[in-house]
């Protein structure tokens, strides 16, 4: 009986090292390690002129490529306004990213993938706030960050 205790223990163990684990026998083509923000260029007097956003600014995000429970990154920064989240995440094990404000509430969210890649928007007001991912135990494992508005 304790043999087939200890052979249940190391197949649950060698699972748990499965699904945590993540084999690099794929290429992929990730340019950007840490989290950007641009601004898109050309017309922002424009933009002004007829109501709209100027300068709306993009967030980039990636998990950790060999699929820990990670983000390349722990911070970011952003400005106020209309704001796409790019999330890229090269690993087989699933993710996603959230973006909470200070009250809690999830305010924009990517899908959970894997080997993949996906955009939400949020128009964020300067402040800050936690990105996360949505995944249970994720988050616990250190998925999350800050994301700073300016």
């Amino acid at each position: 009986m304790k043999k087939l205790v200890a052979m249940f223990v190391l197949l649950l163990a060698a699972f748990a090292l499965v699904a945590c684990g993540g084999g690099d026998d794929t290429t992929s083509d990730t340019t950007a390690e840490t989290p950007t923000t641009q601004e898109e260029s050309g017309g922002e007097g424009e933009k002004e002129a007829e109501g709209g956003t100027a300068g709306a600014a993009t967030v980039d995000f990636e998990a950790d490529p060999s699929g820990a429970l990670a983000y390349t990154t722990d911070s970011a920064e952003a400005k106020a306004g209309k704001v796409t989240v790019n999330f890229t995440n090269s690993s087989p094990v699933p993710h996603d990213v959230a973006i909470e404000d200070e009250a809690g509430e999830t305010i924009a969210e990517t899908e959970v993938l894997a080997e993949g890649s996906d955009s939400a928007t949020a128009d964020l007001k300067p402040g800050k706030y936690t990105f996360f991912c949505t995944v249970p135990g994720h988050r616990q494992g250190g998925m999350e960050g800050t994301l700073t508005v300016k």
